[in-house]
């Protein structure tokens, strides 16, 4: 007993730690490897047993995972994707927001998806003119539940399946948690369109943007109306010419911005060159300065059809093609000659679209502007290009990147091997062909190999702070357990609900699994709680799965309080919360995961 008594003491002085947030969790945890030997309760080894275990190896290769999606602009596209489908309807934008983020959280941290997919809200919430704290709440709700999708999705999870495996259990599958996750979502898109009207009143408006965006530099420069998307026809003189054959910026006052080529793993941006050959279903995107153009007429002659627009000038290829301000120095070889002249395109691979002197733009066409000292010049083209400017002989200064270069996936290209990558790793971990930690590090050399990601980014992605979290209170379990801790536990539920009916006492294991959530992390919930809920099973002579399940749910289950996990963390600045809409709105919802688990559970995890 002196020795339960000792452990007891440090987990305690650990929560206290934990909940204060002082020192930093993984110093907390870190603490506690070395403390905990030095006890004679547990052994060195014991205490380090955690770095060598395979679950702490696979969630460290599915933060790589996470990162190639990141840099290969997946996660990206389908925010764009988002904003494309959901327009101006708030009902519209919480359904397809939640579903968005709880798919994409299914394979990769959902911390790191609320990072990516924070800037995308907010300026969707600036865009529909919506209070930002009317989006954020689902964001995290919808990135919690992601944990509840597949068995990858959170540490909780690979922390339950691995004690059940450490007890001799077979574990969860793949796609276990996902008939459990895939109900709650559906109640939490329905809970959030009702909760809705209690969030954001009481919000600041959104920040106005320090930076331009893509949609305000088009403004600036009075470029709406000018862009144009024509697809070519199999009738159309242009096809297998090159373009320096056809004069359209000097015969049409037409410039090519890119062209858009169909390929085996979707469509492709080229940079049009002189010798380019255009070929039949090419789609040319071009501004045409001139607003006397007759743009059905043009296409009639080239035999070109034209196509619907996207976002506001091209928006919707941000990955891309984007735009920036240029300023011209004193000392630029263009000063005095026009963009023509000055062989503009040729040298920065970027498109002149507009120039301003001062503070207004000038509405003469831009191959007709000499160029002055201090003249603006607003570009387009392709973001490496943009961010080579400095670089550049010509002396122009990248004076105004809008806010959506830093969106910009440095690997997009390789967006179609990432996606094969990911389906083939995500189909060795369901068939279980491989183990788990295989599939992943397999998926982490292929990403590699494929150019998604580079040995330095994937070192970076690796959010040790979470690893050294749980190397640090798996030691915990294993004193807890050599000093009968955990037996007590069990000991003390199964006095308490040993002769109520099963739903009680998972109800009971929800309960007191989410309240200790309230004061310590999920990952560190779920290190202390699967022995507990194991030891019970055995207690009460059933299965071990039904009592796991509900722990592992129970952790994810962390919608209470802006502390309780990471996720809710993130939002709380940007959407302007208080402690108390956490408590408000994540109280009834935890109440209602509740009521799921202890339905669900029992019917498709028999006891």
């Amino acid at each position: 007993m002196p020795d339960l008594a000792i452990v007891l003491f440090l987990l305690v002085l650990a929560i206290i730690m934990f909940a204060l947030g002082r020192p930093r969790m993984d110093a907390v945890a870190l603490i506690m490897v070395v403390a905990l030997p030095l006890t004679g309760v547990i052994g060195i080894d014991d205490a380090l047993a955690g770095f060598a275990d395979p679950n702490i190896v696979l969630i460290g290769a599915l933060f790589v995972v996470g990162e190639a999606l990141v840099r290969t602009g997946i996660a990206q596209r389908l925010g764009d994707w988002l904003v494309r489908k959901a327009g101006r309807s708030e009902a519209r934008l919480i359904v397809l927001l939640m579903v968005v983020v709880a798919g994409i959280g299914s394979f990769m941290s959902s911390t790191g998806v609320v990072a990516i997919f924070i800037p995308i809200v907010l300026r969707i919430a600036r865009n529909a003119s919506i209070p930002a704290g009317r989006l954020m709440m689902p964001l995290s709700v919808a990135a919690l539940l992601s944990g509840m999708m597949t068995l990858v999705a959170t540490a909780p999870n690979l922390v339950v399946h691995g004690e059940l495996v450490r007890n001799g259990f077979e574990g969860f599958g793949f796609f276990a948690f996902t008939p459990f996750g895939m109900p709650l979502l559906a109640l939490a898109i329905v809970y959030m369109l009702i909760a809705k009207r209690f969030l954001g009143r009481d919000a600041a408006p959104t920040e106005p943007v320090k930076r331009p965006t893509l949609g305000h530099l088009a403004k600036a420069y009075r470029l709406e109306g000018r862009e144009h998307r024509l697809v070519v026809r199999p009738s159309s003189p242009l096809v297998s010419d090159r373009l320096s054959a056809f004069d359209l910026r000097g015969s049409e006052g037409i410039n090519i911005i890119a062209i858009e080529r169909a390929t085996r793993f979707g469509r492709q941006l080229m940079r049009p060159k002189a010798e380019s050959r255009i070929e039949v279903g090419d789609v040319m995107l071009i501004d045409a300065r001139s607003p006397d153009l007759d743009m059905d007429a043009l296409a009639e002659r080239y035999g070109l059809a034209r196509l619907a627009l996207g976002n506001a000038y091209f928006g919707d290829r941000s990955q891309e093609i984007g735009m920036a301000e240029l300023l011209v120095s004193p000392d630029s070889s263009l000063v005095g000659k026009t963009v023509v002249d000055g062989r503009f395109r040729s040298l920065t691979d970027l498109v002149a679209l507009g120039i301003r002197r001062g503070r207004e733009a000038i509405d003469t066409p831009v191959t007709d502007v000499v160029l002055q000292t201090g003249d603006t010049i607003l570009v387009i083209g392709p973001w490496r290009a943009i961010a080579r400017v400095p670089q550049r002989a010509e002396r122009l200064i990248l004076l105004n990147a809008p806010i959506e270069m830093e969106d910009v996936a440095p690997a997009s290209d390789r967006a179609p091997h990432a996606a094969v990558i990911l389906l083939a790793t995500v189909a060795l971990m369901a068939s279980g062909i491989v183990p788990n930690v295989v599939a992943a590090l397999l998926g982490c050399l292929l990403f590699g190999l494929f150019g998604c990601i580079n040995m330095n980014a994937a070192y970076r992605s690796v959010h040790w702070q979470t690893l050294i979290l749980i190397v640090g209170m798996l030691p915990f379990s294993i004193a807890l357990q050599r000093t009968g801790g955990i037996d007590i536990v069990a000991q003390w539920l199964l006095a308490m609900v040993g002769g109520a009916p099963p739903r009680v006492v998972l109800a009971t294991l929800f309960v007191l699994t989410a309240m200790l959530g309230l004061f310590i992390s999920n990952t560190a919930t779920a290190v202390l709680m699967a022995p507990v809920a194991i030891a019970l099973a055995g207690a009460l002579d059933v299965s071990p799965y039904p009592l796991a399940m509900t722990v592992a749910l129970a952790a994810s289950a962390a919608f209470m309080t802006p502390v309780s996990s990471p996720v809710n963390t993130l939002v709380v600045g940007p959407g302007n919360y208080r402690f108390g809409d956490f408590v408000k709105i994540g109280v009834p919802f935890a109440m209602v995961a509740l009521a799921v688990t202890v339905l669900l559970v029992p019917l498709l995890l028999p006891f």
